[in-house]
């Protein structure tokens, strides 16, 4: 792992049986499926879940400041806790914890390389009981505004041509459709993409163990095939910005971009909005053949 950017953001599932008892550890499971963790997980690891406990449950939105550091001080992790992420999908959940984690300062946060896919792969002991830790004291700072872009600047950005990555399916990404069978429908009115997105859908970073493809892959597949500069600023979305998530988490650890953010309001929000241009079809400024819709 040495050849990515960061590679002290990645763990092995090695380093996490050598390390899952240490106390300066947290290890954290986040998954789309929260029967998994009932079912198995790894030993010592608690559950912090996208949705109940990261999301605000009136307003669209994450949880506060209040509510993150209640979130830590919960689960036994201290600011200075190095906290390791993983779970189902190929890690994609375990990136958007992550990302929280990172839009509250959270300094010391690493990937499972592989997430739950390879700790099965490899025959590794699971454990069905519910953990919890004595509550910690945790101080968190405002969110980063470094690594979460809103709707009004993500317009802005478009408007400037700068790099967009649509990390959705193909089907998606051209309009053919509003989601994939696997995801649910949050309700957008419109198919299609932003102007000027490129589409590399997320799956194209990870191999078939669940780990992160070489560096040299990642950099053939976004930097060659696809033209993104790294130090060009660079926005990641997708449907609710989970998927992007990892893209995000691969763009700015993995390739060294210096300045890339994850659009959370994703097309959730973009397909609803009064007054944004979109584009069917498969190419990122539209053709010939493709529709554009500004409302």
């Amino acid at each position: 792992m040495a050849e990515y950017a960061d590679p002290d953001v990645l763990v092995s599932t090695e380093w996490v049986v050598e390390h899952h008892s240490d106390p300066a550890v947290r290890i954290v499971e986040s998954n789309e499926d929260r029967a998994l963790y009932t079912q198995g997980h790894v030993p010592g690891a608690v559950e912090i879940d996208w949705q109940v406990d990261l999301q605000d449950q009136v307003v669209r939105d994450y949880v506060d400041r209040k509510g993150f550091e209640e979130i830590c001080r919960n689960n036994g992790i201290t600011n200075d806790t190095t906290v390791i992420f993983y779970g189902d999908k190929n890690n994609w959940w375990a990136c958007y914890a992550f990302w929280v984690f990172k839009l509250y300062g959270h300094p010391q946060c690493k990937i499972m390389n592989g997430g739950r896919k390879k700790w099965q792969l490899e025959g590794r002991a699971w454990s069905s009981d519910r953990v919890s830790y004595p509550p910690t004291t945790y101080t968190a700072p405002e969110q980063d505004k470094s690594v979460r872009v809103l709707r009004e600047e993500v317009l802005k950005h478009q408007k400037a041509g700068k790099n967009l990555v649509d990390v959705r399916s193909p089907e998606e990404y051209s309009g053919e459709r509003l989601h994939m069978p696997d995801y649910p429908n949050e309700g957008a009115l419109r198919g299609g993409h932003i102007p000027g997105a490129v589409n590399i859908p997320w799956p194209l970073s990870v191999n078939e163990d669940g780990t992160f493809k070489t560096a040299k892959e990642l950099e053939k597949l976004y930097c060659k095939a696809n033209h993104l500069k790294r130090r060009s600023p660079t926005i990641a979305y997708c449907r609710i910005g989970e998927r992007s998530s990892l893209t995000w988490f691969v763009l700015k650890y993995l390739l060294g971009f210096g300045n890339v953010r994850n659009y959370d309001g994703s097309w959730m929000e973009w397909g609803n909005c009064v007054g944004v241009p979109i584009i069917k079809g498969a190419h990122p400024h539209g053709s010939s053949d493709d529709s554009t819709s500004t409302t």
